[in-house]
């Protein structure tokens, strides 16, 4: 089982863009795209906590398990 990252889509249903959403949060480009394009290993539940507050969401609307 895997856990998938769902920050693209929910970053459409708010109609947000990575650069809006890494202003919001204060993370880079470089970082907010790992975790768009699935490639990061692990999040700290700050960050987590940071992104669901910028995009209105809970955890469980951003990971998904497979």
């Amino acid at each position: 089982m895997a856990i998938t990252v769902n920050l693209d889509v929910m970053m459409a249903k708010r109609k947000m863009s990575l650069n809006e959403l890494s202003e919001k949060v204060g993370l880079t480009l470089a970082n907010l795209s790992i975790l768009k394009t699935g490639k990061a290993k692990a999040i700290r539940f700050s960050t987590l906590e940071a992104i669901c507050e910028a995009l209105d969401c809970q955890p469980g609307d951003l990971l998904v398990n497979d």
